[in-house]
């Protein structure tokens, strides 16, 4: 990689770094850099369990096959790992070494721009088998922009995430959680399922790594099932996941894959 893209990777995961996914009125009244840290401490997690020889977890669940939002319905104790806004090298390979040691996979909401940028890692992340979605292009909170901006930007993403990792992209969430009816009807034209949010782990917070995990973990005792919301640019997830994941475990859930297949009934109505 060249020092300009590195440098231009940097700049554009700062500028992520203050992705708040609830929703905002605007992205730039979000987007703050000041007080990110460059180290996280990892003190006062679980270990996870040792991976010794003939060993293995017990973590992951089904795979749910889904041609449309509808499908996509958790049963208790199941959970979703979700990842927005990579990738970005140190980090999202972190995140998937980790998945890896857990026998797990996620799904990969990734910006656009970023996948461009490291196409090497976009494309790794898909074939390890995880499910690939799209983020938009350049993050832009979609309900600031008129409706024809917003799906350009919305088919530049889906482009770019696309050829990057060279799989199909089905799958789609709004930045900032900023969606609206007919913005979530264009998606669903575009035969891309929205991914919204159950447990929100607010790990773009200035929290600690242990933080993060007792935020999502109660969260999710609450809800008992879901999408769980993590943004693989940030060191603090990276750091917390393998503890966050021993927590899954133990607690007795499991984490569903996600697969896309189109509906056989659309497929057909289309062609007519």
């Amino acid at each position: 990689m060249s020092r300009i893209a590195l440098l231009s990777s940097v700049v554009l995961a700062l500028a992520l770094c203050g992705c708040q996914t609830t929703k905002q009125p605007a992205p730039d009244k979000t987007i703050k850099t000041s007080s990110i840290k460059t180290e996280e401490s990892t003190a006062g997690f679980p270990k996870p369990a040792n991976l010794a020889f003939g060993e293995t977890h017990h973590l992951a669940g089904r795979v749910l096959t889904v041609s449309s939002l509808k499908d996509l319905k958790l049963e208790p104790k199941e959970v979703v790992l979700s990842f927005d806004d990579g990738p970005i090298p140190g980090r999202t390979d972190r995140v998937l070494a980790t998945l890896d040691r857990f026998g797990v996979k996620g799904a990969f909401m990734m910006v656009g721009e970023m996948a461009a940028l490291h196409p090497e890692l976009a494309r790794r992340v898909a074939m390890e088998g995880n499910t690939i979605g799209s983020h938009t292009y350049k993050h832009p909170n979609l309900n600031t922009l008129s409706f024809d901006m917003a799906i350009a930007e919305i088919a530049r993403g889906e482009a770019a995430v696309t050829k990057a990792t060279g799989t199909d992209v089905n799958f789609f969430r709004f930045p900032y959680l900023a969606d609206s009816r007919k913005l979530r009807s264009a998606v669903a034209a575009r035969e891309m399922i929205v991914m919204d949010v159950d447990v929100d782990t607010k790990d773009y917070f200035n929290s600690t790594p242990d933080q993060v995990a007792d935020r999502a973990m109660n969260r999710l005792r609450q809800r008992g099932r879901g999408i769980i919301l993590m943004h693989d640019i940030h060191k603090r997830t990276a750091a917390m996941l393998p503890a966050l994941l021993a927590r899954l475990e133990a607690e007795g859930y499991k984490v569903v894959t996600l697969k896309f297949k189109k509906d056989a009934k659309a497929v057909e109505m289309a062609s007519l």
